[in-house]
């Protein structure tokens, strides 16, 4: 560990009291082992680390934002490795407006990116509540997804090219803007998603696209999931890809996050079972669009009622209700929260199967869904019943966090879905994907994890075993 210290200075290496924040799990499900934490500055101290540590031996975890929810980012077994945050290498290298492309290093916190693309008066897409934490490079190398996939596709679909340090220290240089380039396998999207398990992205050429002159937010009442589809099938007919995304939220989740932030309103004077937040964008007469669409919508039945943002303001105050979910289910009392995705189609069968199966386990569970609708992403927040806290119901019934999850990962393969949609496998779903994936899957993974990452130095015990 010495030898580290010599790379990047004693005043980047922290561990016991100073390090205990990236030992935490933002859920609170994990506590990781009190590791060296180790902060390179520079691609080329990364790839010192990590030719030492290849060396040696030693385990490396990448640590972003500490924003994931699989415990990809912890180490729960050993203290012997090292957790490399790249926190400090947080700059953006160039902005190319004639390129659309952006190189920002993988410490960049995503919302500084968007302001960033901003100043160019271009954007960035990807968009998800943790914007204000997470980290570009933790967003690539999950895949995430967010609020606007339905328009712009997953963390994947909006970067070019990719700077990672892979596990002999060499530096793998793939930052061209080029939007044509068949040279062999793409290894850009080999480790966008790969979890830290076989290298660690220190750079990325980041898409970007142009502002749109409008944005239209609507918030709806609906009464079910099935209608959810009706809604999101009528506008995609009528406004085509300028719909942004579409968010599924439940009746009870708007109830959860109003009595958790008392400065947030209901948008209707009546509750509803469920709501749609719609986001369009586009050019001027959007708005007018979507208007006549939703329209349509309640004419035909699909909608109840209608809110429509008129200002900034009451757009952010809209969208505000959907990012302070996840927190008001952490309030709650959440002991189960699921990430998985099943085709569009099967949306409204998926959330009634899912209700049924996880009461089939333990009479009372209260479920919280919302989600994707646009991307079939819909995540289930499952809570003790009422007037039971969290500690006292797992402490009552052991084991039950896995069966609700397993119950939840049956309702969702049942309907020809995935066990992780946008969080990735971490440690948690790590027996899940070994039970559930296909043995031939199996083998590739391992094939390709051991013929990149041989001394399996990269991220040990993520994803696979």
């Amino acid at each position: 560990m010495n030898d580290i210290r010599g790379i990047v200075g004693d005043a980047a290496c922290r561990s016991g009291a100073d390090a205990a924040r990236y030992f935490e799990d933002p859920r609170g499900s994990f506590t990781g082992r009190d590791c060296l934490v180790v902060l390179p500055e520079t691609t080329a101290q990364v790839s010192q680390i990590v030719r030492l540590c290849n060396a040696n031996g030693i385990a490396i975890i990448p640590y972003g934002g500490g924003t994931g929810v699989v415990a990809g980012q912890l180490s729960l077994d050993s203290n012997d490795a090292i957790i490399l945050s790249l926190e400090r290498m947080n700059r953006v290298r160039s902005v190319s407006p004639d390129d659309f492309v952006m190189v920002a290093e993988a410490g960049c916190v995503l919302e500084n990116i968007h302001a960033e693309a901003e100043r160019h008066d271009l954007m960035f897409p990807l968009s998800m509540a943790s914007k204000g934490s997470c980290t570009i490079g933790g967003n690539l190398a999950t895949n995430a997804g967010g609020i606007q996939v339905l328009r712009h596709g997953n963390a994947r679909d909006l970067c070019l090219g990719i700077e990672a340090v892979m596990p002999s220290g060499e530096v793998l240089e793939e930052l061209s803007p080029l939007r044509k380039n068949n040279t062999g396998y793409d290894l850009r999207h080999l480790l966008i998603g790969s979890e830290g398990t076989l290298g660690i992205i220190t750079a990325a050429s980041l898409m970007l696209k142009p502002r749109d002159p409008e944005a239209v937010t609507a918030f709806c009442a609906i009464t079910s999931p099935a209608d959810a589809l009706r809604t999101l099938r009528a506008l995609r007919r009528a406004i085509g890809n300028r719909m942004n995304g579409m968010e599924l939220m439940s009746g009870f989740g708007v109830g959860l996050v109003c009595r958790h932030f008392p400065t947030l309103r209901k948008p209707f004077a009546g509750d509803h079972d469920w709501y749609l937040l719609i986001d369009t964008a586009g050019n001027r007469g959007l708005r007018d669009e979507t208007e006549a669409a939703l329209a349509d919508c309640i004419e035909q039945g699909f909608v109840i009622d209608v809110v429509m943002a008129e200002s900034e303001a009451q757009r952010d105050a809209l969208w505000t209700l959907r990012e302070h979910t996840p927190e008001a289910n952490h309030r709650t009392g959440a002991f189960c929260s699921s990430d998985t995705a099943v085709p569009i189609g099967q949306i409204d069968a998926f959330v009634s199967r899912t209700h049924a199966a996880v009461t089939a386990v333990h009479q009372g569970l209260r479920t919280n869904s919302y989600g994707h609708i646009g991307d079939g992403n819909i995540h289930h927040n499952v809570f003790p019943p009422e007037r039971t806290s969290k500690s006292d119901f797992l402490q009552a019934h052991p084991g039950i966090a896995n069966r609700v999850r397993e119950a939840i990962n049956e309702a969702t393969l049942s309907l020809g879905g995935s066990i992780s949609a946008e969080h990735g496998i971490g440690r948690l779903k790590r027996n899940d994907l070994k039970k559930h994936a296909s043995a031939s899957k199996m083998t590739v993974l391992r094939q390709i994890k051991q013929a990149i990452d041989p001394n399996n130095i990269m991220n040990p015990g993520a994803l696979l075993d």
